[in-house]
């Protein structure tokens, strides 16, 4: 039986009467209609429908991670919207092959009348960049002086407001931090991870200065081994970690980075599965968005070569530039850095593990 009392027909339901007539040409306001206009508008709109999507996804992850306590059921919820993020970032990444069956010549057909539209007004877009956590200081500089220079004063606003709030990236650092078993009765990750890592490296320097085959070579490697000493030594100590956080090198927190090291290490725990499938989608997602990028960049430069963009950037050089910088959740791929072998790990303590696992007794 229908719920509804009033009958739906499909094309009011969907709209399709504002969405079909909502593709309107600049070049025939000026004589003949250039043919590809309507593919680019109706890309960028599909786009815009795809960013909404996201938008309305990562809100509702955002209000997950907002809670003080985030249990199984939630973290089921936010790790399969996530995993629907990743299936529409996998679509719109396919799709600049769409936008690239037009030609350099065809896009110049009506170009010049778009000035000065710019990628860089996309609000939406804009939007999903800040809830993830990109913020203004850790843009390039272009993006840090134009951001939203060609904003009116509404989305300006809007934007602004935006970034004084906690981002996706804060509060999942701060859920990270909060993971109790890094100190748990006797047990502490901390001190374990840390002798487990020395005993690592010391093999590893007992193995090069056995197979060295000249004086050369020695030197090297135990200096390449050095440095391995060198950045996990950071890791555990506060100062050194904070040096890090300051020079740009890391953004999660200490304890954070801990956290998502045990959580990754031990993925195979029982209670460790849905916040190590929320940890690679984030890594994931980031991963998607800077192929986008770097596809747009591709695509910009195919079809303008060294023009100025018509937003007034550098155009290619400006997205090439902005897939390398703006990125949010690196720290979880810097994170392999930090992995030991699974051989080279300390057990877990029984009362560690059992508060890890699932145990059901049948009396």
């Amino acid at each position: 039986m229908p719920k509804n009392v009033k009958p739906v027909y499909y094309g009011d339901y969907l709209q399709l009467d504002k969405l079909l007539d909502a593709q309107s040409p600049h070049s025939k306001m000026h004589g003949p209609e250039a043919h590809d206009e309507m593919l680019f508008i109706i890309v960028h709109q599909v786009y815009e429908l795809w960013f909404k999507q996201v938008l309305h996804e990562l809100r509702a992850i955002h209000a997950e991670f907002s809670h003080e306590q985030l249990d199984d059921r939630a973290l089921q919820l936010v790790a399969h919207r996530l995993r629907r993020v990743l299936t529409i970032q996998d679509l719109m990444n396919d799709q600049v092959g769409v936008i690239e069956t037009m030609t350099p010549q065809e896009f110049l057909e009506f170009r010049d009348y778009l000035v000065p539209a710019s990628g860089f007004q996309s609000i939406q877009f804009k939007e999903l960049e800040i809830r993830l956590g990109l913020t203004r200081n850790t843009r390039i500089a272009f993006d840090q002086q134009s951001f939203y220079n060609r904003l009116n004063n509404e989305h300006r606003a809007y934007l602004e407001d935006l970034e004084q709030q906690p981002n996706l990236f804060d509060r999942v650092d701060a859920w990270l931090a909060r993971m109790p078993f890094l100190q748990f009765d006797d047990f502490s990750f901390w001190d374990v991870y840390q002798r487990a890592v020395q005993d690592a490296l010391d093999r590893d320097e007992e193995i090069i200065r056995k197979n060295a085959s000249d004086t050369g070579q020695l030197e090297t490697e135990l200096a390449s081994l050095q440095a391995n000493r060198d950045n996990f030594s950071a890791l555990f100590d506060n100062e050194r970690y904070k040096s890090l956080q300051e020079n740009n090198q890391v953004r999660l927190s200490q304890r954070a980075m801990l956290s998502a090291l045990f959580i990754t290490q031990y993925r195979e725990e029982p209670a460790f599965h849905l916040a190590h499938q929320v940890i690679t989608s984030l890594a994931e997602m980031d991963e998607k968005l800077t192929i986008w990028r770097y596809k747009h960049a591709m695509m910009v430069q195919r079809m303008l070569g060294t023009k100025i963009g018509t937003g007034g950037s550098s155009g290619h050089d400006y997205l090439r530039r902005t897939t390398e910088q703006n990125r949010v959740f690196k720290d979880f791929f810097a994170m392999a850095t930090y992995l030991l072998p699974k051989t080279a790990l300390p057990d877990l303590p029984t009362s560690v593990r059992q508060a890890l696992g699932f145990y059901f007794r049948h009396d």
